[in-house]
């Protein structure tokens, strides 16, 4: 815990450096701005509200559970043509369809994930996994992902998240594609499987746990309280999940997500992202070596206003970070589970 060491990310094939003195250090650098715990329920300029008018000029509807509609300025598109045969091999490009959707979590903006109730949770997880069947039915790649704060980049206050699908296998996805391929040819089982029952036994990493779920902070953890959810049992991609695996999905979310906002006592800003087999026309090759999982990346290092930065060695050299993963566990595991919010004053 004292002495800088590096270690390994077999996910990712790539290495972290682990230098917990650092947080030792003094910070007069820059301070980030809480976010606003005013939100108002219902706003008609919020574009994701019920009954708002968004930047296409179409009105939501009186929407009370889950919304599901086109992001109105999309990163892919189904019909983008491609581009020419390039004329150097240090100039390719390459073409990218692919479809971008918007989901609203929630009709309330005063509400996130930890503030839902089970069933709304629950409600949510089912839409993820039929907008991954679904989308997944033509495309090789369903990106789910959250991007929670503004500090993350969240431009709307409003319980929300992103879908994109595409028509090819993205940086991360190929690459956890090549390493758990590598993983069960060489030891016979699957990566995150058997590194969730490894992490189950050791116990110093995790941070809750059920019947179905654990979430831990990964031995290779880049971020400083980065999360890693995984099921128990070998399972491949979202919609795979039974009844069962959904609830307790629910509550093993809800539960770290009020960890989180315990953390500073601050709505907790993060990005995250559902890692599944592909989809489309993998549906129809052995994808044995695939275990679902999420991703968590939360940049609070210190307090709500101290950030963890990706500059300087992190981008020209290497990911580093500032504190062990087994402390930020520690942490995370000895906070209540009751939201501060919902306490007793």
């Amino acid at each position: 815990a004292e002495h800088q060491h590096t270690r390994y990310n077999p996910l990712r094939d790539d290495w972290v450096l682990v230098s917990a003195h650092r947080v030792k250090r003094p910070w007069q650098g820059q301070l980030e701005k809480p976010p606003p715990e005013d939100v108002p329920r219902w706003d008609p300029n919020n574009p994701l509200c019920p009954g708002a008018t968004r930047a296409n000029g179409e009105v939501n509807p009186q929407y009370e559970g889950t919304f599901v509609f086109p992001n109105d300025f999309p990163a892919l598109q189904p019909d983008a043509p491609a581009p020419g045969d390039a004329d150097h091999p240090l100039f390719r490009a390459a073409a990218a369809q692919g479809v971008c959707k918007v989901m609203c979590f929630h009709p309330w903006s005063d509400l996130t994930l930890p503030l839902m109730s089970l069933a709304e949770i629950r409600a949510v997880i089912d839409t993820w996994a039929e907008l991954a069947a679904d989308l997944g039915a033509s495309y090789p790649w369903v990106q789910i992902f959250e991007n929670k704060g503004a500090m993350m980049g969240c431009s709307n206050p409003h319980p929300h998240c992103q879908v994109w699908a595409s028509s090819f296998l993205p940086n991360e996805a190929c690459l956890e594609d090549r390493t758990q391929r590598q993983h069960l040819s060489q030891h016979g089982v699957p990566m995150l499987l058997e590194y969730a029952e490894q992490e189950a036994r050791r116990k110093e990493r995790l941070v809750v746990e059920n019947t179905d779920w654990l979430v831990v902070v990964p031995y290779w953890a880049t971020w400083p309280y980065q999360t890693l959810l995984l099921p128990r049992r070998h399972v491949c991609r979202l919609q795979d999940l039974c009844e069962g695996e959904r609830d307790s999905l629910a509550s093993i979310m809800q539960r770290l997500l009020i960890k989180y906002d315990n953390l500073f006592e601050v709505s907790f800003p993060y990005s995250m992202g559902w890692h599944g087999a592909p989809t489309g026309p993998y549906l129809e090759e052995d994808c044995s070596h695939w275990q679902l999982h999420a991703h968590y990346y939360p940049p609070l290092l210190r307090s709500a206003t101290v950030r963890k930065f990706m500059v300087g060695y992190e981008m020209l050299a290497q990911a580093q970070r500032d504190l062990t993963p087994e402390q930020a566990a520690e942490r995370l595991r000895s906070l209540p589970e009751v939201h501060y919010k919902r306490r007793a004053k």
